[in-house]
């Protein structure tokens, strides 16, 4: 190909699992060429897909892609790598998210201590109290959470952490569990203007996980205007220490007006598949659009909710029947099938998705 010929912007993504056909697809309709890697293991392997596809953009569309291979791409002054290293390397860092958040920033957060050993745990547990939610520093929060409630579950819990942990660094955070009436998801698109730094902010998203496997998610779940103004606050200040453009998946434990800091991700997730149905953009495009520098809105067109679960074999029966509740839409996004649902409110939309995802997920009797 000539350099008359080729397109005049490329985006290479990296990583597996189920956000890069999407991504791609929103990429393509803007008409960028995209050249998708599952894996790109280090600094020089990344260096020859530099050189093969000069791409104008890297993108870790999973949070296996190794930062090293980030930090190479990052080098090249042709290149914008996206979600920048850092928050890369945070995002699978709690204890550095957590010190960023807490520490750093002052964002509000639940009393949060670490603990290197089952004696040191122990000793957390008899200073803070009972009960305490106790999360593996790395890998999977599902694989390795416990929940403490006396002092005889702390070996348990240890040992639970430990086998969970991708490497042999046994660390754990153990937090204290606070009564709270939501936790919520606020998607925050960063994008780079002439005059700075801005974010958009998307309608809040209430969810809850189901036994680990099944997502219930729903929009708008409705705050206050103090805990709405805070949930912004907190939002746009930790995803502009994290740098960089796009979406941020940004977590938050809501009571009354108060509103507490979970975590954030910079990459896609399962709770904003409900985007697309809610939205007039979902997340996957407004994605695309942040990165690109591209106009964009945050407008949600209708109440909407979902329940995302692991992907199986639909029948044409079940999907018929699926399909037949009013307002009712299937997804399939790689290993996982999402029942989203619209109405005029949201508790119409949230029983009407239950009744979709009752069928596709296979849990009626």
């Amino acid at each position: 190909m000539s350099d008359t010929d080729r397109p005049t912007t490329t985006v290479l993504l990296l990583g597996g699992g189920d956000t890069g056909p999407e991504l791609a697809l929103a990429f393509e309709r803007l008409g960028v060429a995209v050249v998708r890697v599952a894996d790109c293991a280090d600094a020089q392997a990344m260096t020859a897909l530099l050189d093969e596809h000069q791409p104008d953009y890297v993108i870790a569309v999973s949070a296996e892609v190794s930062p090293a291979a980030l930090i190479a791409a990052a080098e090249r002054d042709s290149v914008e790598v996206f979600p920048t290293p850092r928050a890369t390397r945070l995002g699978a860092d709690r204890e550095g998210l957590r010190k960023l958040a807490g520490d750093e920033l002052g964002l509000p957060t639940v009393p949060f201590w670490f603990a290197s050993s089952s004696e040191e745990l122990a000793a957390v547990a008899d200073h803070a109290g009972f009960p305490l939610v106790v999360t593996p520093l790395f890998g999977a929060v599902s694989d390795g959470q416990s929940v403490l409630t006396r002092a005889d579950d702390v070996d348990a819990a240890w040992r639970r952490a430990a086998a969970a942990l991708p490497t042999p660094q046994n660390r754990v955070m153990a937090e204290t569990v606070v009564e709270v009436d939501e936790e919520i998801t606020l998607l925050t698109v960063r994008t780079t203007e002439p005059s700075g730094p801005a974010v958009q902010f998307c309608e809040p998203i209430g969810f809850r996980r189901k036994d680990g496997d099944l997502l219930s998610t729903w929009q708008p779940e409705r705050l206050s205007l103090a805990a709405l103004d805070a949930a912004r606050s907190i939002a746009a200040r930790i995803v502009h220490s994290l740098g960089g453009r796009g979406v941020f998946a940004v977590e938050l434990l809501v009571r009354g007006d108060e509103v507490y800091f979970a975590t954030v991700d910079a990459q896609l997730g399962d709770v904003g598949l409900i985007t697309l149905r809610s939205q007039r953009l979902s997340h996957y495009e407004l994605h695309a659009r942040a990165i690109l520098g591209l106009s964009m809105d945050t407008i949600m067109i209708s109440p909407s909710a979902a329940e995302v679960g692991p992907r199986r074999d639909v029948s044409a029966g079940e999907l018929k029947e699926a399909l037949d509740v009013p307002e009712s839409d299937v997804r399939v996004v790689g290993s996982t099938v999402a029942a989203i649902a619209t109405a005029p409110d949201v508790v119409r939309a949230r029983d009407r998705a239950h009744r979709a995802s009752t069928v596709v997920h296979g849990l009626g009797s």
